[in-house]
């Protein structure tokens, strides 16, 4: 890459990998705030989790559409600021309801920095390299969830079950440090100056009649690849500890090794994108998901084999996300991009987030291994039979950039 390039990389990536510590923190404590009481059951743990990702469902529309306004740039310092301020405040929730206010408070700005990072790398990266990049930025979640984990195991040795979780909650405010480099290094593309600027009336445009059918089937791969992820990734904690008997640092382990396959997993999809073509790299992945996800949460299965099976897990369960940024932003015209992409990732998002919940609930009455199989296993296919029926964009050489 060029040295622009290169610099908006390492800007989002970093923005991605901060978002992804402070969103699986929760993840991560919910076996403490429901032994600690703080919690009652699985079913508020699952609405707080459902809170979150439906408000981020929300930020992320907004996010798109105010990027497409004031630009790229602009909107993804906003975001870091705003998640990692509600992250800290979570810290010092005195009871549920605050919790679930402020995780609430705290999905908008997740849910809108990634739009305004894929957006922004879509546009700055070459048409050759474009697969590539954005895909490889998405392994930077597998490094924020890797920090997660790891904080998760010093607070947990250092302080009170009690304390542990809040202090952990606290430590998701530094990201907002991350501004810094953003404004410094991080330019906004050629791409968008190049474009006409949207008028407000427009900012519904992505529902004309010609672009319905893209905006929607967009709209269901989002619901695929966001209601699977979380489906699987809120309640693996609590499927380890709970099913599997792991206490924590056997859980911290298990999850690291989810965590390297799911760091290959995304830099793996990132390649395959301009290797197969997006949508046969992200059919591929997700139904060797399907595969991996059944008997790992369903099959009582012996602990060697179980321990291999988590890099696979990781591995197929993140590797569709990394052609999803570049399918989409070539799916959309410059002016819609934000719009577009926003509305169909975070579409996704607000309808998966109900998956969180329908989970915690199906696992009070049967058990958390069937709950996530049934709902991640779903979802997995659903984005499989959406990117099947949409126009393969490979190479696309975006208006404006320069060839």
């Amino acid at each position: 890459m060029t040295g622009k390039e290169r610099r908006t990389f390492w800007g989002c990536f970093g923005g991605w990998a901060v978002d992804a510590m402070d969103v699986q923190i929760f993840s991560l404590v919910i076996p403490v705030l429901i032994a600690t009481r703080f919690l009652a059951d699985n079913t508020q743990a699952g609405l707080i989790a459902t809170a979150t990702l439906l408000s981020s469902a929300l930020g992320g529309w907004l996010a798109g559409a105010l990027a497409d306004r004031i630009g790229r740039v602009r909107v993804l310092m906003l975001t870091v600021i705003w998640f990692s301020v509600f992250t800290f405040l979570c810290g010092l929730a005195q009871d549920w309801t605050q919790l679930l206010i402020f995780r609430a408070l705290m999905g908008f700005g997740f849910g809108g920095e990634w739009v305004a990072g894929a957006v922004l790398m879509g546009e700055t990266v070459r048409a050759q390299f474009r697969g590539r990049a954005v895909g490889s930025v998405q392994s930077g979640w597998a490094i924020g969830w890797g920090m997660a984990v790891l904080l998760f195991v010093v607070t947990d040795q250092l302080f009170a079950p009690e304390l542990a979780w809040r202090v952990l909650f606290c430590i998701g405010v530094l990201p907002a440090l991350l501004v810094l480099y953003i404004r410094r290094h991080v330019q906004e593309p050629p791409v968008f100056h190049a474009a006409d600027r949207v008028a407000p009336a427009r900012f519904l445009a992505i529902f004309a009649p010609s672009r319905l059918r893209v905006t929607l089937l967009c709209a269901l791969v989002g619901v695929g690849a966001q209601g699977g992820y979380y489906a699987l990734t809120t309640w693996l904690p609590r499927f380890l500890a709970d099913t599997r008997g792991l206490r924590i640092f056997a859980l911290g382990g298990t999850l690291a090794l989810v965590i390297v396959g799911a760091f290959c997993g995304y830099l793996a999809g990132a390649w395959l994108s301009d290797r197969l073509g997006r949508r046969w790299a992200i059919v591929v992945c997700s139904v060797l998901a399907v595969v991996i996800v059944i008997p790992f949460t369903i099959a009582d299965l012996p602990g060697p084999l179980f321990t291999i099976l988590c890099f696979p897990l990781g591995f197929f369960s993140a590797a569709y996300f990394g052609g999803l940024g570049a399918f989409f932003t070539e799916q959309f015209p410059t002016e819609l991009r934000g719009s577009g992409q926003g509305f169909a990732y975070n579409f996704g998002r607000g309808v998966g987030a109900v998956f969180p919940l329908l989970v915690g609930v199906l696992a009070d009455a049967l058990s958390i291994g069937v709950a996530i199989a049934l709902f991640a296993g779903a979802a997995y296919l659903v984005m499989a039979a959406a990117a099947l029926m949409l126009p393969e964009t490979r190479g696309t050489v975006l208006a404006g950039e320069a060839t």
